[in-house]
Protein backbone atom coordinates (compact mmCIF):
# COMPACT_ATOMS: atom_id res chain seq x y z
CA UNK A 1 0.00 0.00 0.00
CA UNK A 2 1.44 3.25 -1.08
CA UNK A 3 1.78 6.46 1.33
CA UNK A 4 -1.52 8.25 -0.14
CA UNK A 5 -3.50 4.95 -0.13
CA UNK A 6 -6.99 5.30 1.15
CA UNK A 7 -7.13 2.88 4.22
CA UNK A 8 -8.27 -0.30 3.40
CA UNK A 9 -10.90 -2.64 4.99
CA UNK A 10 -10.97 -6.77 5.59
CA UNK A 11 -11.52 -9.30 7.87
CA UNK A 12 -9.21 -11.71 9.43
CA UNK A 13 -10.50 -14.91 9.82
CA UNK A 14 -11.06 -15.70 13.70
CA UNK A 15 -8.01 -18.11 14.18
CA UNK A 16 -9.01 -21.90 15.67
CA UNK A 17 -8.07 -23.62 18.73
CA UNK A 18 -6.97 -27.45 18.63
CA UNK A 19 -8.31 -30.36 21.25
CA UNK A 20 -8.26 -34.25 21.30
CA UNK A 21 -7.98 -36.20 18.62
CA UNK A 22 -6.50 -33.10 16.20
CA UNK A 23 -10.33 -31.34 16.06
CA UNK A 24 -10.41 -27.78 15.64
CA UNK A 25 -12.50 -25.12 16.80
CA UNK A 26 -12.99 -21.80 17.36
CA UNK A 27 -14.67 -21.81 21.18
CA UNK A 28 -12.30 -23.18 24.01
CA UNK A 29 -15.68 -25.13 25.89
CA UNK A 30 -17.08 -26.07 22.64
CA UNK A 31 -13.57 -27.98 22.13
CA UNK A 32 -13.67 -29.48 25.70
CA UNK A 33 -17.25 -29.88 25.81
CA UNK A 34 -16.94 -32.36 22.44
CA UNK A 35 -13.61 -33.58 22.09
CA UNK A 36 -11.63 -32.96 25.85
CA UNK A 37 -7.88 -31.18 26.09
CA UNK A 38 -5.42 -31.74 23.50
CA UNK A 39 -3.18 -33.25 25.43
CA UNK A 40 -5.44 -35.85 26.52
CA UNK A 41 -4.28 -39.67 26.51
CA UNK A 42 -5.69 -43.03 27.30
CA UNK A 43 -4.78 -42.74 31.00
CA UNK A 44 -6.63 -39.71 32.64
CA UNK A 45 -4.66 -36.68 34.24
CA UNK A 46 -4.85 -36.98 38.23
CA UNK A 47 -5.45 -33.61 38.73
CA UNK A 48 -3.39 -33.62 42.38
CA UNK A 49 -4.07 -30.07 44.51
CA UNK A 50 -4.20 -29.24 48.16
CA UNK A 51 -6.95 -26.53 49.93
CA UNK A 52 -5.56 -23.97 52.57
CA UNK A 53 -8.27 -21.26 54.09
CA UNK A 54 -10.24 -21.51 57.18
CA UNK A 55 -12.77 -24.33 58.41
CA UNK A 56 -15.97 -22.56 57.15
CA UNK A 57 -14.18 -22.50 53.73
CA UNK A 58 -13.44 -25.97 53.52
CA UNK A 59 -16.75 -26.74 53.67
CA UNK A 60 -17.99 -23.98 50.86
CA UNK A 61 -15.24 -25.45 48.71
CA UNK A 62 -16.11 -28.93 49.71
CA UNK A 63 -19.65 -28.42 48.33
CA UNK A 64 -18.17 -26.49 45.15
CA UNK A 65 -15.83 -29.56 44.62
CA UNK A 66 -19.00 -31.98 44.47
CA UNK A 67 -20.76 -29.90 42.17
CA UNK A 68 -18.44 -29.68 39.69
CA UNK A 69 -18.27 -33.06 39.68
CA UNK A 70 -20.92 -33.45 37.67
CA UNK A 71 -22.91 -31.95 34.48
CA UNK A 72 -24.33 -28.20 35.25
CA UNK A 73 -26.59 -26.86 33.23
CA UNK A 74 -26.98 -23.75 31.17
CA UNK A 75 -28.64 -20.95 32.98
CA UNK A 76 -32.58 -20.62 32.13
CA UNK A 77 -33.09 -18.21 29.42
CA UNK A 78 -33.65 -14.64 30.01
CA UNK A 79 -37.51 -13.39 30.55
CA UNK A 80 -38.53 -12.85 26.88
CA UNK A 81 -35.78 -14.89 25.04
CA UNK A 82 -36.66 -18.00 23.34
CA UNK A 83 -33.17 -20.07 23.59
CA UNK A 84 -30.23 -20.21 25.57
CA UNK A 85 -27.74 -17.52 24.57
CA UNK A 86 -25.09 -19.10 22.28
CA UNK A 87 -22.27 -18.00 24.46
CA UNK A 88 -23.66 -20.44 27.52
CA UNK A 89 -22.02 -24.12 28.05
CA UNK A 90 -22.88 -26.12 30.28
CA UNK A 91 -20.15 -28.00 32.02
CA UNK A 92 -19.76 -31.75 31.56
CA UNK A 93 -18.22 -32.13 34.97
CA UNK A 94 -14.50 -31.94 35.45
CA UNK A 95 -13.46 -35.83 34.67
CA UNK A 96 -15.67 -35.52 31.57
CA UNK A 97 -14.58 -32.01 30.28
CA UNK A 98 -10.80 -32.38 30.86
CA UNK A 99 -10.55 -36.10 30.88
CA UNK A 100 -8.43 -35.82 34.40
CA UNK A 101 -9.71 -37.91 37.73
CA UNK A 102 -11.02 -35.07 39.77
CA UNK A 103 -11.38 -35.68 43.48
CA UNK A 104 -13.83 -33.83 45.62
CA UNK A 105 -11.34 -34.42 48.41
CA UNK A 106 -7.89 -32.62 48.33
CA UNK A 107 -4.93 -34.37 48.57
CA UNK A 108 -3.39 -32.22 51.10
CA UNK A 109 -5.86 -29.99 53.37
CA UNK A 110 -4.79 -27.03 55.74
CA UNK A 111 -7.47 -25.80 57.31
CA UNK A 112 -6.78 -24.51 60.77
CA UNK A 113 -5.91 -21.11 59.59
CA UNK A 114 -7.24 -19.47 62.09
CA UNK A 115 -10.24 -17.17 60.85
CA UNK A 116 -9.88 -14.62 64.28
CA UNK A 117 -6.72 -14.32 64.25
CA UNK A 118 -6.84 -13.61 59.90
CA UNK A 119 -9.30 -10.93 60.93
CA UNK A 120 -7.34 -9.06 63.79
CA UNK A 121 -3.80 -9.45 61.14
CA UNK A 122 -6.19 -7.54 58.49
CA UNK A 123 -7.34 -4.99 60.73
CA UNK A 124 -3.51 -3.78 61.69
CA UNK A 125 -3.47 0.12 61.37
CA UNK A 126 -0.46 -0.26 59.42
CA UNK A 127 -1.05 -1.55 55.87
CA UNK A 128 1.92 -2.70 54.79
CA UNK A 129 2.30 -4.43 58.39
CA UNK A 130 -1.38 -6.09 58.04
CA UNK A 131 -0.92 -7.74 54.31
CA UNK A 132 2.57 -8.85 55.33
CA UNK A 133 1.04 -10.52 58.68
CA UNK A 134 -1.87 -11.92 56.74
CA UNK A 135 0.26 -13.45 54.12
CA UNK A 136 2.91 -14.90 56.33
CA UNK A 137 0.33 -16.88 57.36
CA UNK A 138 -0.59 -18.80 53.97
CA UNK A 139 3.47 -18.76 53.19
CA UNK A 140 4.51 -20.09 56.39
CA UNK A 141 2.16 -23.19 56.25
CA UNK A 142 2.51 -23.61 52.77
CA UNK A 143 6.49 -23.48 52.11
CA UNK A 144 6.05 -25.88 55.29
CA UNK A 145 3.98 -28.31 53.66
CA UNK A 146 6.09 -27.88 50.38
CA UNK A 147 9.41 -28.94 52.24
CA UNK A 148 8.58 -31.68 54.56
CA UNK A 149 6.23 -33.32 51.92
CA UNK A 150 7.97 -35.83 49.05
CA UNK A 151 5.04 -35.57 46.46
CA UNK A 152 2.98 -32.04 47.00
CA UNK A 153 0.27 -31.20 45.33
CA UNK A 154 0.38 -29.28 41.68
CA UNK A 155 -1.03 -26.69 42.72
CA UNK A 156 -3.04 -25.00 46.32
CA UNK A 157 -6.56 -23.56 46.14
CA UNK A 158 -6.37 -20.85 48.16
CA UNK A 159 -9.67 -19.91 49.82
CA UNK A 160 -9.74 -16.39 51.07
CA UNK A 161 -12.49 -14.98 53.29
CA UNK A 162 -14.14 -12.01 51.66
CA UNK A 163 -12.65 -9.25 54.80
CA UNK A 164 -9.47 -10.32 52.75
CA UNK A 165 -10.52 -10.14 49.60
CA UNK A 166 -11.80 -5.85 50.80
CA UNK A 167 -9.14 -5.11 52.74
CA UNK A 168 -5.79 -6.46 50.75
CA UNK A 169 -5.91 -3.98 48.30
CA UNK A 170 -3.51 -1.45 47.94
CA UNK A 171 -6.36 1.80 48.43
CA UNK A 172 -8.46 -0.51 51.12
CA UNK A 173 -8.77 1.96 54.10
CA UNK A 174 -9.47 0.35 57.47
CA UNK A 175 -12.30 2.13 59.80
CA UNK A 176 -10.80 3.76 62.55
CA UNK A 177 -12.68 2.28 64.93
CA UNK A 178 -11.86 -1.28 63.91
CA UNK A 179 -8.05 -0.84 63.63
CA UNK A 180 -5.58 -2.70 65.74
CA UNK A 181 -2.16 -1.54 66.74
CA UNK A 182 0.63 -3.54 65.01
CA UNK A 183 4.26 -3.83 65.82
CA UNK A 184 5.85 -1.50 63.36
CA UNK A 185 5.72 2.50 64.20
CA UNK A 186 8.60 3.65 61.68
CA UNK A 187 6.86 5.65 58.96
CA UNK A 188 7.06 4.88 55.11
CA UNK A 189 8.77 7.57 54.69
CA UNK A 190 11.44 7.41 57.41
CA UNK A 191 11.74 3.80 56.14
CA UNK A 192 13.01 5.02 52.35
CA UNK A 193 15.16 7.69 54.17
CA UNK A 194 16.98 4.66 56.19
CA UNK A 195 18.35 3.40 52.29
CA UNK A 196 21.25 6.01 52.20
CA UNK A 197 21.48 6.89 56.02
CA UNK A 198 21.36 3.65 57.84
CA UNK A 199 21.21 3.83 61.81
CA UNK A 200 23.75 2.50 63.95
CA UNK A 201 22.34 -0.53 65.43
CA UNK A 202 20.30 -1.67 62.28
CA UNK A 203 16.64 -1.55 64.35
CA UNK A 204 14.79 0.45 62.69
CA UNK A 205 15.91 -1.37 59.22
CA UNK A 206 13.96 -4.39 60.69
CA UNK A 207 10.89 -2.87 60.88
CA UNK A 208 11.90 -0.91 57.44
CA UNK A 209 11.80 -4.61 55.47
CA UNK A 210 8.00 -4.24 56.18
CA UNK A 211 7.79 -1.31 53.39
CA UNK A 212 9.51 -3.67 50.88
CA UNK A 213 6.01 -5.84 50.32
CA UNK A 214 3.50 -4.48 48.25
CA UNK A 215 -0.21 -3.64 49.93
CA UNK A 216 -1.90 -6.44 47.51
CA UNK A 217 -2.57 -9.66 49.05
CA UNK A 218 -2.74 -11.22 45.90
CA UNK A 219 0.54 -9.86 44.84
CA UNK A 220 2.51 -10.33 47.38
CA UNK A 221 1.47 -14.00 47.88
CA UNK A 222 2.46 -14.91 44.29
CA UNK A 223 5.48 -12.75 44.65
CA UNK A 224 6.07 -14.87 47.85
CA UNK A 225 6.03 -17.96 46.85
CA UNK A 226 7.80 -17.94 43.48
CA UNK A 227 11.36 -18.88 44.56
CA UNK A 228 9.39 -21.89 46.48
CA UNK A 229 8.06 -23.05 42.88
CA UNK A 230 4.37 -22.98 44.70
CA UNK A 231 1.30 -22.83 42.11
CA UNK A 232 -1.69 -20.96 43.63
CA UNK A 233 -5.61 -20.69 42.47
CA UNK A 234 -7.04 -17.57 44.39
CA UNK A 235 -10.96 -18.21 45.20
CA UNK A 236 -13.09 -16.24 47.24
CA UNK A 237 -15.17 -17.90 49.49
CA UNK A 238 -18.83 -15.75 47.93
CA UNK A 239 -17.47 -17.07 44.21
CA UNK A 240 -17.68 -21.16 45.82
CA UNK A 241 -20.76 -20.55 47.54
CA UNK A 242 -22.47 -16.94 46.98
CA UNK A 243 -25.69 -18.07 49.25
CA UNK A 244 -24.19 -18.31 52.02
CA UNK A 245 -23.43 -14.03 51.57
CA UNK A 246 -26.65 -12.05 51.94
CA UNK A 247 -27.38 -8.84 51.58
CA UNK A 248 -30.87 -7.12 53.70
CA UNK A 249 -33.16 -8.69 51.65
CA UNK A 250 -31.94 -11.51 51.41
CA UNK A 251 -30.18 -11.86 47.83
CA UNK A 252 -26.80 -12.65 47.44
CA UNK A 253 -24.13 -10.33 47.87
CA UNK A 254 -22.50 -10.53 44.87
CA UNK A 255 -23.59 -10.42 41.11
CA UNK A 256 -22.21 -13.68 40.30
CA UNK A 257 -22.37 -15.11 36.67
CA UNK A 258 -23.84 -18.69 36.38
CA UNK A 259 -22.43 -21.66 38.09
CA UNK A 260 -21.37 -23.62 34.38
CA UNK A 261 -19.81 -20.11 33.69
CA UNK A 262 -18.10 -20.19 36.90
CA UNK A 263 -17.06 -23.96 36.87
CA UNK A 264 -15.77 -23.41 33.10
CA UNK A 265 -13.38 -20.36 34.72
CA UNK A 266 -12.17 -22.10 37.79
CA UNK A 267 -11.83 -25.37 36.32
CA UNK A 268 -9.87 -24.60 33.11
CA UNK A 269 -7.27 -22.82 35.16
CA UNK A 270 -6.74 -25.73 37.47
CA UNK A 271 -6.57 -28.07 34.78
CA UNK A 272 -3.67 -26.15 33.61
CA UNK A 273 -1.98 -25.11 36.63
CA UNK A 274 -2.34 -29.43 37.31
CA UNK A 275 0.45 -29.55 34.70
CA UNK A 276 -2.21 -29.99 31.97
CA UNK A 277 -2.69 -28.18 28.54
CA UNK A 278 -6.20 -27.41 27.49
CA UNK A 279 -5.83 -26.78 24.12
CA UNK A 280 -3.88 -25.03 21.61
CA UNK A 281 -3.47 -22.52 18.82
CA UNK A 282 -4.37 -24.94 15.54
CA UNK A 283 -2.35 -24.90 12.30
CA UNK A 284 0.18 -22.54 13.80
CA UNK A 285 3.45 -22.05 11.80
CA UNK A 286 6.25 -24.30 13.26
CA UNK A 287 8.94 -22.83 14.93
CA UNK A 288 7.48 -19.48 15.92
CA UNK A 289 8.09 -18.21 19.36
CA UNK A 290 6.28 -14.68 20.65
CA UNK A 291 7.89 -12.61 23.51
CA UNK A 292 6.38 -9.99 25.43
CA UNK A 293 8.19 -7.14 27.35
CA UNK A 294 7.45 -6.20 30.57
CA UNK A 295 8.93 -3.21 32.84
CA UNK A 296 7.92 -1.93 35.92
CA UNK A 297 9.62 0.24 38.27
CA UNK A 298 10.70 -1.14 42.12
CA UNK A 299 8.38 1.16 43.82
CA UNK A 300 5.45 3.50 43.55
CA UNK A 301 7.67 6.41 44.67
CA UNK A 302 10.77 5.44 42.29
CA UNK A 303 11.17 9.20 40.51
CA UNK A 304 14.44 7.61 38.65
CA UNK A 305 14.44 6.12 35.36
CA UNK A 306 15.36 2.54 36.66
CA UNK A 307 12.93 -0.14 36.74
CA UNK A 308 12.63 -4.03 36.22
CA UNK A 309 12.37 -5.60 32.31
CA UNK A 310 11.42 -9.06 32.11
CA UNK A 311 10.06 -11.32 29.42
CA UNK A 312 7.42 -13.59 28.66
CA UNK A 313 7.92 -16.19 25.92
CA UNK A 314 4.92 -17.77 24.59
CA UNK A 315 4.84 -20.74 21.99
CA UNK A 316 1.51 -22.11 20.30
CA UNK A 317 0.81 -24.42 22.56
CA UNK A 318 0.15 -21.97 25.07
CA UNK A 319 2.71 -22.39 27.75
CA UNK A 320 4.67 -19.71 29.07
CA UNK A 321 7.91 -18.94 30.83
CA UNK A 322 8.52 -15.56 32.43
CA UNK A 323 12.32 -14.01 32.65
CA UNK A 324 13.26 -11.71 34.66
CA UNK A 325 16.27 -9.00 33.84
CA UNK A 326 18.09 -6.45 35.91
CA UNK A 327 17.08 -3.42 37.27
CA UNK A 328 18.40 -0.86 35.02
CA UNK A 329 17.72 2.51 33.87
CA UNK A 330 15.28 1.88 31.25
CA UNK A 331 12.24 4.55 31.61
CA UNK A 332 12.83 7.58 29.43
CA UNK A 333 11.13 10.35 30.47
CA UNK A 334 11.80 12.60 27.04
CA UNK A 335 9.46 9.90 25.56
CA UNK A 336 7.82 8.53 28.55
CA UNK A 337 8.65 4.83 26.72
CA UNK A 338 10.84 1.72 28.34
CA UNK A 339 13.69 1.09 26.22
CA UNK A 340 16.59 -1.64 26.94
CA UNK A 341 20.85 -0.17 26.39
CA UNK A 342 22.08 -2.85 23.93
CA UNK A 343 24.07 -5.24 26.24
CA UNK A 344 20.40 -5.69 28.18
CA UNK A 345 18.50 -6.16 25.13
CA UNK A 346 21.30 -8.52 23.71
CA UNK A 347 20.71 -10.57 27.08
CA UNK A 348 17.14 -10.95 26.97
CA UNK A 349 17.03 -12.46 23.42
CA UNK A 350 19.93 -14.27 24.19
CA UNK A 351 17.90 -15.99 27.44
CA UNK A 352 14.55 -16.57 25.11
CA UNK A 353 16.86 -18.13 22.55
CA UNK A 354 18.54 -20.70 24.83
CA UNK A 355 15.60 -21.16 26.53
CA UNK A 356 13.71 -22.70 23.20
CA UNK A 357 16.61 -24.28 22.19
CA UNK A 358 16.46 -26.50 25.22
CA UNK A 359 12.80 -27.27 24.44
CA UNK A 360 13.10 -27.76 21.07
CA UNK A 361 16.34 -28.59 20.14
CA UNK A 362 16.96 -25.78 17.49
CA UNK A 363 16.50 -21.85 17.84
CA UNK A 364 12.91 -20.73 16.56
CA UNK A 365 12.49 -19.95 13.02
CA UNK A 366 10.67 -16.63 14.05
CA UNK A 367 10.85 -14.40 16.81
CA UNK A 368 8.21 -12.00 17.46
CA UNK A 369 8.71 -9.00 20.05
CA UNK A 370 5.37 -7.50 21.53
CA UNK A 371 5.77 -4.36 23.26
CA UNK A 372 3.71 -1.16 24.17
CA UNK A 373 6.10 0.75 22.95
CA UNK A 374 8.29 0.84 19.70
CA UNK A 375 11.89 -0.20 19.55
CA UNK A 376 14.73 2.33 19.29
CA UNK A 377 18.18 1.68 17.74
CA UNK A 378 20.66 0.50 20.28
CA UNK A 379 17.82 -1.74 21.44
CA UNK A 380 17.13 -3.20 18.43
CA UNK A 381 21.07 -3.60 17.55
CA UNK A 382 20.93 -5.94 20.95
CA UNK A 383 17.83 -8.08 19.45
CA UNK A 384 19.57 -8.47 16.22
CA UNK A 385 22.97 -9.36 17.89
CA UNK A 386 21.69 -11.92 19.89
CA UNK A 387 20.37 -13.78 16.63
CA UNK A 388 23.79 -13.53 14.97
CA UNK A 389 24.36 -16.68 13.59
CA UNK A 390 21.01 -18.14 13.96
CA UNK A 391 18.67 -18.76 11.13
CA UNK A 392 15.84 -16.58 13.51
CA UNK A 393 13.88 -13.38 11.92
CA UNK A 394 13.48 -11.25 14.89
CA UNK A 395 10.36 -8.58 14.17
CA UNK A 396 9.62 -6.15 16.30
CA UNK A 397 5.71 -5.51 16.82
CA UNK A 398 4.14 -2.58 18.75
CA UNK A 399 1.13 -3.13 19.68
CA UNK A 400 -0.95 0.05 21.26
CA UNK A 401 -4.39 0.61 22.51
CA UNK A 402 -6.02 3.01 19.66
CA UNK A 403 -9.29 3.70 21.73
CA UNK A 404 -8.60 7.58 21.66
CA UNK A 405 -7.82 7.79 18.02
CA UNK A 406 -10.46 5.42 16.24
CA UNK A 407 -14.19 4.45 16.36
CA UNK A 408 -15.85 2.07 13.83
CA UNK A 409 -19.19 1.90 13.35
CA UNK A 410 -21.72 -0.70 11.44
CA UNK A 411 -25.56 -0.92 10.96
CA UNK A 412 -27.79 -3.03 12.71
CA UNK A 413 -27.91 -4.20 16.31
CA UNK A 414 -24.03 -5.31 17.15
CA UNK A 415 -21.12 -3.79 16.70
CA UNK A 416 -18.42 -4.60 14.22
CA UNK A 417 -17.11 -8.06 14.16
CA UNK A 418 -13.97 -9.39 15.90
CA UNK A 419 -11.45 -9.68 13.55
CA UNK A 420 -12.45 -6.51 11.41
CA UNK A 421 -8.82 -4.51 10.03
CA UNK A 422 -8.54 -1.20 8.59
CA UNK A 423 -5.49 -1.21 7.05
CA UNK A 424 -3.17 2.45 6.78
CA UNK A 425 0.10 1.25 5.35
CA UNK A 426 1.87 -2.22 4.30
CA UNK A 427 3.35 -2.45 8.14
CA UNK A 428 0.18 -1.19 10.16
CA UNK A 429 -3.47 -1.22 10.85
CA UNK A 430 -6.20 -0.91 13.35
CA UNK A 431 -7.56 -4.59 14.49
CA UNK A 432 -10.56 -5.07 16.22
CA UNK A 433 -10.08 -7.82 18.54
CA UNK A 434 -13.00 -7.58 20.22
CA UNK A 435 -16.29 -6.99 18.76
CA UNK A 436 -19.55 -9.17 17.15
CA UNK A 437 -18.43 -13.12 17.41
CA UNK A 438 -20.79 -15.23 15.27
CA UNK A 439 -20.32 -18.36 17.01
CA UNK A 440 -21.52 -16.80 20.60
CA UNK A 441 -24.26 -14.75 18.55
CA UNK A 442 -23.63 -11.30 20.57
CA UNK A 443 -21.06 -8.60 21.51
CA UNK A 444 -19.19 -9.75 25.33
CA UNK A 445 -19.01 -6.03 26.21
CA UNK A 446 -20.36 -2.87 27.42
CA UNK A 447 -19.38 -0.24 24.76
CA UNK A 448 -18.18 0.36 21.38
CA UNK A 449 -15.50 -1.47 21.08
CA UNK A 450 -11.57 -0.10 20.34
CA UNK A 451 -9.57 -1.07 18.01
CA UNK A 452 -5.61 -2.20 18.74
CA UNK A 453 -3.00 -0.40 16.67
CA UNK A 454 -1.02 -3.32 15.36
CA UNK A 455 2.40 -2.01 13.53
CA UNK A 456 5.22 -3.70 12.42
CA UNK A 457 8.44 -1.50 13.69
CA UNK A 458 10.98 -3.07 13.38
CA UNK A 459 12.35 -6.30 10.70
CA UNK A 460 10.03 -8.09 8.10
CA UNK A 461 6.65 -9.92 8.48
CA UNK A 462 3.63 -9.99 6.66
CA UNK A 463 1.05 -7.60 8.36
CA UNK A 464 -1.82 -10.38 7.95
CA UNK A 465 0.43 -12.78 9.44
CA UNK A 466 1.00 -10.67 12.43
CA UNK A 467 -2.60 -9.49 12.55
CA UNK A 468 -3.56 -13.24 12.87
CA UNK A 469 -1.12 -13.75 15.14
CA UNK A 470 -2.55 -11.18 17.67
CA UNK A 471 -5.94 -12.80 17.50
CA UNK A 472 -4.48 -16.28 18.46
CA UNK A 473 -2.86 -15.50 21.07
CA UNK A 474 -6.07 -13.28 22.56
CA UNK A 475 -7.29 -16.64 22.82
CA UNK A 476 -4.66 -18.89 25.20
CA UNK A 477 -5.71 -17.45 28.25
CA UNK A 478 -6.52 -20.67 30.48
CA UNK A 479 -7.29 -18.99 33.82
CA UNK A 480 -10.61 -17.96 31.86
CA UNK A 481 -11.95 -20.24 29.49
CA UNK A 482 -13.54 -17.24 27.46
CA UNK A 483 -13.53 -17.48 23.75
CA UNK A 484 -10.86 -14.40 23.48
CA UNK A 485 -9.58 -11.57 25.76
CA UNK A 486 -9.19 -8.09 24.36
CA UNK A 487 -5.19 -7.91 23.86
CA UNK A 488 -2.81 -10.79 23.31
CA UNK A 489 -1.45 -13.08 26.02
CA UNK A 490 2.15 -11.84 25.62
CA UNK A 491 0.37 -8.16 26.40
CA UNK A 492 -2.23 -8.81 28.33
CA UNK A 493 -0.97 -10.17 31.33
CA UNK A 494 2.86 -7.67 31.12
CA UNK A 495 1.29 -5.52 34.10
CA UNK A 496 0.13 -8.49 36.19
CA UNK A 497 3.19 -9.89 35.71
CA UNK A 498 5.15 -6.91 36.31
CA UNK A 499 3.31 -5.95 39.63
CA UNK A 500 4.07 -9.81 40.85
CA UNK A 501 7.98 -9.34 40.02
CA UNK A 502 8.30 -6.34 42.46
CA UNK A 503 5.53 -7.46 44.75
CA UNK A 504 8.16 -8.76 47.58
CA UNK A 505 12.05 -8.69 47.81
CA UNK A 506 13.31 -12.10 45.97
CA UNK A 507 16.39 -14.51 46.65
CA UNK A 508 16.55 -16.00 43.60
CA UNK A 509 15.68 -15.67 40.02
CA UNK A 510 14.01 -18.62 38.74
CA UNK A 511 12.54 -19.31 34.64
CA UNK A 512 9.21 -20.00 35.44
CA UNK A 513 6.39 -21.28 33.73
CA UNK A 514 3.21 -18.73 33.29
CA UNK A 515 0.92 -20.55 36.09
CA UNK A 516 3.16 -19.21 38.99
CA UNK A 517 2.22 -16.11 37.93
CA UNK A 518 -1.66 -16.62 37.41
Amino acid sequence: MSRNARPQLLYVEEPKLEFRYGQALEYSRDGLYLYGPVDATSNPRPVRYGYIGTRAGLGRFTQWAEQVSGFIPTPSPRRGAKLIEPHHVPFPGFSEAFNALWSTRPTHVVDDIDEKELHRRMHIANRHEAIKAVVDLFVDRLVEVQRRDEDPPSFWYVVIPEFIYELGRPQSVVPRAERVEGRVTLKERDALKLAVQPTLFGDDEKDAEVYKYEKNFRRQLKARLLDHKVVTQLVRESTLAPGDFLNAIGQPRRQLEDPATVAWKLCSGSYYKSGGRPWQIAAMRPGVCYVGLVYKKQTEDDASSHSVCAAQMFLSDGEGVVFRGALGPWFHPESKQFHLDESAAARLVGTVLREYKLKHGKEPAELFIHAKASFNDEEWAGFKAACEGTNTNVVGIQISDAWDQLKLFRSGEYPVIRGTAMVTSERSAFLWTSGFVPRLGTYMGPDTPNPLQVSIRRGEASLQTVMRDVLALSKINFNTCLFNDRSPVTIRFADAIGDILVAAPRSSEPMLPFKFYI
